[in-house]
């Protein structure tokens, strides 16, 4: 036995983020108007946009993921609230709620597509691409940054799970129980 330990990636919990969650016509001139305004972009369908360090990511036709540092959070969600007061939405800090995880190094790629049925090849998913989907068996989201690194955001009741999950995937091919 070697003690040398192989492994596909590197699995570590994310720095902490706030994320708020917006429900809305995101086809509504005020709706885009109260994203720039707070600094926000509005992105395309399945694609995250960072500004600095205020992201929004594509969750669903009226729904989007808003990424902020902690201390940025409160700040964004008045703006964004008060822009949007004359429109129907629904806006909600889910950081609480939240556990999230970077995946990086040359497996990466590997790592999540053991775990997701999301075709992670380079033709196919690439930096800026966010995939709302499943990891094993619970609801998660990644995105892949401009360095190659994933982020995966799951429901913090199962973060110790998808932590285990994570770092069984990143396991050396040869010691994975799926096989390489």
């Amino acid at each position: 036995m070697s003690d040398t330990v192989e492994t596909l990636a590197r699995v570590a919990l994310a720095p902490p983020m706030a994320m708020l969650t917006l429900r809305a016509d995101l086809g509504a001139p005020a709706v885009a108007a109260a994203l720039a305004g707070a600094g926000f972009a509005l992105p395309d369908r399945r694609r995250i946009v960072f500004r600095g360090d205020l992201g929004a990511g594509w969750m669903s036709p009226d729904e989007l993921l808003l990424i902020a540092p902690p201390d940025r959070a409160a700040a964004a969600r008045e703006a964004l609230a008060t822009a949007l007061a004359d429109a129907h939405h629904l806006l909600v800090d889910v950081s609480d709620a939240r556990a999230a995880f970077t995946v990086a190094g040359a497996g990466a790629r590997e790592v999540l597509a053991r775990l997701c049925p999301v075709d992670l090849h380079p033709d196919a998913f690439g930096p800026g691409e966010l995939r709302r989907t499943r990891a094993a068996q619970v609801a998660a989201a990644f995105w892949m940054d401009e360095a190659g690194a994933f982020t995966l955001v799951c429901f913090r009741s199962v973060a110790g799970y998808v932590q285990d999950l994570l770092t069984l995937s990143a396991d050396s091919p040869a010691a994975h129980p799926f096989g390489g």
